[in-house]
């Protein structure tokens, strides 16, 4: 019989998780910069807004964030947090893309391109492919 009982979660050491949160923020920014650069060189033109440095390191930081409060209350809530955030992260990555999909069919922003909407799945993807690994590492106890 499943029991109803949450699993009490650790306690994290807050200096340990900040540092693997900040080097992941680092991460993740710089990965995004070479993605923008390449697709700056493939002819998205440099000064559209979404791969400019503040629109994507703020964007990256936000996701980042979020992503960490959102990975805290489950490893807190969830009677299996494994499989809940098995389950969740995909779940959220694909969510991710539904501003990129309506933005590829709207062009709400001028200067929209294929190329410039590929360049930011591709930024959701590789933020999330570096903010899961950390968040584990983040949320190992002391």
């Amino acid at each position: 019989m499943a029991s109803s009982a949450v699993t009490p979660v650790p306690s994290l050491s807050l200096p340990r998780a900040a540092g693997i949160l900040v080097a992941a923020v680092a991460a993740a920014i710089a990965v995004n910069a070479l993605i923008a650069a390449i697709a700056v060189a493939l002819g998205v033109p440099a000064t559209y807004g979404p791969v400019t440095v503040p629109a994507y390191a703020s964007m990256t930081v936000l996701g980042l964030v979020v992503g960490w409060a959102g990975w805290r209350f489950i490893s807190r809530r969830a009677a299996d947090p494994r499989r809940a955030l098995a389950i969740a992260v995909p779940i959220v990555l694909v969510a991710s893309f539904v501003p990129d999909v309506l933005l590829a069919v709207t062009r709400f922003i001028p200067g929209t391109t294929v190329g410039a909407v590929l360049a930011l799945g591709l930024m959701h993807v590789t933020t999330a492919a570096i903010a899961v690994p950390a968040y584990v590492l983040a949320s190992r106890p002391r």
